[in-house]
Parts: structure tokens; sequence; C-alpha cells
């Protein structure tokens, strides 16, 4: 939400805003910008009948003070993507959905495009080298969006990405998440196939063939006026740690690595090509992506040592991103350090759908706190139950930051890959004194 202001801020809108609290890095960006609230909470009277339109993010509640207020007034009321659409109706639109690597698919569209010099919008949830934002709306022909599957806003429980209407579509794959929005597996797959009546006539579905369940559901909802291009791990080697990827007779180094990027890299190498980008100009833009923040990001390396910080924390994220290091680097002991945070991972009945993900570790861990339980207001959660989930007696499971700490500084890191995954922050682990001991002990 702070980022579309931003966004409209520097395309010359007027642009005003509220929460009860605002946290870093927000607090920073808007201060800069000058969009910083003077006071937190909400104050209706500001609200009156010249405003345009009121954008409603997620932590606004139904009952809001100022919502009310615009109600009243009759103003417009959209919910963030909802705007989006607005702000796009006369753009090409492209959007990016599936379980899990569409922010990392949409990074590498953006990088190739910037690096080719089209002009474009974007929406994506991640920093990104080389874009001072993660939002950005201008009068640009065409507008790039990660399409999340989280409800839109409080008044629009439907899924963000329903409200985007493609032009161009992208299914990475579909696997089981957020089970406090969506409770049962039959009610989160509706969600896709509704996904696919969204795209616009003559459009085109980019999808993963890899994967059964949308290949299935693909198959089983075909559409006469959309073209479909199915796309799969395209051709590669793997030599001393660095992966050579092949498009149409033409190669390339590439800095990321695994199966999963391979896929996502062929998703945003269909999608260019429907935007006009040849190949060569593609293969020299992606040969020095880096990966967005928090995917598969190296912290901190040296010739027989490195460590990895993900966001992964559903269960086929974690398998993908696991596995990814295991292959990349087959010779080395592979340390792993998992915390559930979201509510899908730190929920009881969700805990077998893990079994299995970390067994290509050497040597891991699980950790969550009790304090993020209470927070998100959750039952008690044994650690035997988490054990017994993953299925795997070697895995070790912390609810102590303290524990998970001397677990970490215990190891020897010598020919070791350390992989991070998190989407929060081990409550409070200190990662750049974690990495400076393992660097200053393997030299």
């Amino acid at each position: 939400m702070h980022q579309l202001a931003i966004a409209l801020k520097k395309k010359g809108e007027n642009v005003t805003g509220s929460d009860d609290e605002v946290f870093e890095p927000s607090r920073t960006n808007l201060e800069r910008e000058g969009l910083l609230p003077l006071e937190m909470g909400w104050h209706p009277e500001v609200i009156n009948e010249h405003f345009d339109a009121v954008i409603l993010g997620m932590h606004a509640r139904a009952d809001n003070p100022e919502l009310l207020k615009a109600q009243e007034l009759g103003i417009p009321v959209y919910s963030f993507p909802e705007y989006v659409y607005e702000a796009s109706k006369n753009k090409k639109r492209v959007v990016v959905g599936g379980s899990h690597g569409k922010t990392t698919t949409t990074s590498m569209i953006m990088h190739v495009l910037n690096e080719a010099g089209l002009s474009f919008d974007y929406l994506v949830g991640a920093k990104l080298q080389g874009f001072e934002q993660s939002v950005n709306i201008t009068d640009a022909p065409v507008i790039v969006c990660e399409g999340d599957e989280y409800p839109a806003s409080a008044l629009e429980k439907r899924p963000k990405f329903h409200f985007l209407f493609p032009h161009i579509a992208v299914l990475t794959g579909i696997a089981w998440d957020h089970i406090n929005v969506f409770p049962t597996w039959e009610i989160y797959l509706e969600q896709f196939k509704i996904f696919l009546d969204k795209i616009e006539i003559d459009g085109v579905l980019i999808y993963n063939e890899t994967d059964p369940v949308l290949a299935r559901l693909v198959s089983e909802n075909i559409r006469p006026d959309i073209k479909y291009l199915p796309y799969g791990i395209p051709g590669h080697s793997v030599e001393n740690g660095k992966t050579r990827l092949l498009i149409d007779n033409d190669d390339t180094l590439l800095k990321v690595f695994g199966n999963h990027n391979l896929l996502n890299i062929h998703a945003a190498y269909l999608v260019c090509k429907e935007l006009g980008v040849q190949t060569s100009t593609f293969l020299s833009a992606i040969s020095h992506f880096t990966g967005a923040s928090k995917r598969l990001e190296i912290l901190a390396e040296t010739g027989t040592t490195t460590i990895f910080r993900d966001f992964a924390h559903a269960p086929s994220k974690v398998k993908a991103t696991i596995e990814a290091v295991r292959q990349q680097f087959p010779a080395r002991k592979l340390v792993a350090a998992l915390e559930l945070h979201t509510y899908s991972s730190l929920n009881e009945a969700f805990m077998p759908h893990y079994k299995g993900a970390l067994d290509p570790a050497d040597e891991a861990c699980v950790f969550y706190s009790h304090h993020a339980m209470e927070i998100k207001k959750m039952p008690p959660l044994a650690e035997a139950t988490v054990k017994e989930g993953f299925g795997n007696n070697k895995v070790e499971v912390f609810t102590s930051r303290t524990d998970l700490e001397q677990w970490l500084y215990s190891k020897n890191y010598n020919n070791t890959s350390l992989l991070l995954m998190s989407s929060g922050t081990y409550e409070g682990l200190d990662l750049a004194k974690l990495q400076s001991a393992i660097m200053k002990d393997n030299c």
C-alpha cells in the first residue's frame, strides 16, 4: 500500500493516507516522500466529497470510521488490485499467479524488460535490484503484476488476482496454502479455476505443465478463445556449482540455480517473447539476474561455504528450495534451518504436508516461537507434532531462540551450504553476527 502511495505521488496525484501504526521500512519510505501521516489513527473528519477515491488495504476493517465516512459520502472505494486494474484498463496486463515462484518469475520478467529498454509498469512483492519501488503506475503501455491469491481487502474477500484480468497469464503451480482463508483444498483449487476464467478473450495462458494438479486443471477447463503455452524445465547443465541455460540453440551462464528457478526462467522467457523480446536479448539480460530479495539470496560465501537466505515457508517452497541447494552443491554438507511463521505452517492439521520436506539436508532444524502463535491467537503446537509432521527423526525442533542460536553456532561449516528459510526473523536472530562468525571460521 505505501509503495502504491509513493508511485501515485510520483505520477502527480495528490495522495494522503492513514494507519494506526506504520512499521519500517514503510515509515522511512513514506517520510522521505512527505507522505507519513502527521498522527496515527483514524480521522473521519478528513474525508470529504472532494476525494476521487479511497484505496482500502487489508489492515482496515469493515467498521473503520474513515471507510464508513467515505461510503456515506459516496466516494468510490477500491481494494488494492481493483485500483491497479482501474489504472491499467488501457494497458496490456501480464499477471503471474501460482502458489510458489510468482515473485521470482515476475522479477525476472521485470529485469529483462528493463534491460531491453521497454517501458512498463509493475507490481511485485519484493525489493528488486534496479528498481526503486515495488509498485509503479505511469502511462506505460504494459503492466507486469504478481497475482496474489490472498483476499483483496476487508470488504472484498476474493483473491487479489481475480481483479487483474490478464492478457498474458502465468500459472507457476498449485499447492494448498493460506488455510486460514481457504480451509479446504477444494476451495483453494477453485480460486485458480476462477482465475482461468478471468483471462481476457484472445489472451495467453503460460502454465507449468510439470505440475500435475495445474496440468489437470487446465485440461479440464479449456477455453477456445485463448492461446495455451505450456512450459517445463529448459535445457541446462550444471558444472562446478554453475548452471548453464540452453534456449533455442543459444546458451548462457546463470547466477541463479535450481529446477524451480529454471521453470521460472522458462515462464519469463515465454512472457517476454509474447511482448516482443528476442531470445538473444532475453539470455543476455537473464544471465545477470541475481534474484529477488530473500529468494535464495546469498548472504555470504567463501570458496567452500555459502549462507543462503530464502523466504520459503510453505511445504512446496521448502522442498523446491532445499532440493535446489542440494542439486547445485551435491558434494557439500547441507545444513537447513526452517522457521514456521505463517498461519498455515503453525496449524497442527497442516503439519503432515511437510513430510519429507527437509530430508535432503544432512542436518536440519525447525524453529517456531510461542510468541508468534500468541500474536496469531493460535492454539499450542507440540514439538512432537512438528517432528511427526516432517517425518524425519533427525530433524531438531526448537521453540527458543537461544536453543536455535546454540545449534547454529555449534556447527562446523567447512564445505557446507547453510540454508536459512523463513518469512519471519527467527525471533530477532542476529543474522549479521551469525554470518560474521561463520565466515571468520571458514575463510
